[in-house]
């Protein structure tokens, strides 16, 4: 008698290992980024040293240059890194109003407001303390933050709801894109503009490109 593989396993496409030295290479970044962000949380970017960063990471200064190469791809990759956890946690409250577009919405901006009200790089934005290191990477030169929030969400909004038209796709992410920066970077309105206006405001373009 043959024996077959075992039940659980029946139909599973067994994934590949990631090779050790990228999964060594991604925990340094992540760690490197983590120190940085705990840094912020106390200090501005310019009052932040490099070495310091590394000592909080325990690791030497020349392996944080060697991970990232200048201290301006360093600053870069962390407000990316800070964008991609913004939109994981759109992207969950998305994911539990599938059914509905346009609560859909309201949820995925009352998310990344309250995350955003407690990320270090958005208070100082606020507050007015960010320097001039960081704070043209998600204003004048944010093109880079724009494009990669475009690209996931739009990407995102196509597997969920998958009769929006890809130029539809792309415009409601870039627009909701748009106003989640605005919203992190002026969050108070006299008006009392919120994630219930948004979803006034687009819920029904939302709900028309889903036919």
């Amino acid at each position: 008698m043959s024996v077959g593989a075992p039940p659980h396993y029946v139909g599973r496409v067994a994934e590949a290992p990631v090779p050790y030295p990228v999964a060594a290479r991604e925990l340094l970044r992540s760690t490197l980024l983590d120190a940085m962000r705990e840094q912020l949380r106390e200090r501005s970017w310019s009052a932040v040293t490099m070495a310091e960063i590394a000592r909080a990471a325990g690791v030497s200064r020349q392996t944080l240059y060697k991970a990232f190469g200048s201290r301006q791809e360093f600053a870069q990759a962390y407000v990316l890194r800070e964008v991609d956890r913004f939109l994981e946690a759109v992207e969950s409250a998305v994911q539990a109003h599938l059914d509905e577009p346009a609560e859909a919405l309201s949820a995925a901006f009352g998310v990344f407001l309250a995350a955003a009200a407690e990320d270090p790089l958005v208070r100082a934005i606020v507050s007015g303390d960010a320097d001039a290191e960081l704070l043209p990477l998600v204003t004048t030169q944010g093109r880079p933050v724009l494009e990669h929030a475009t690209d996931r969400l739009g990407s995102f909004l196509l597997a969920g709801w998958p009769s929006i038209e890809p130029e539809q796709g792309r415009l409601l992410a870039e627009c909701v894109v748009r106003l989640a920066i605005s919203f992190a970077a002026l969050p108070s309105s006299p008006s009392g503009m919120g994630p219930e206006s948004i979803t006034t405001l687009l819920g029904p373009y939302v709900e028309s490109v889903l036919g």
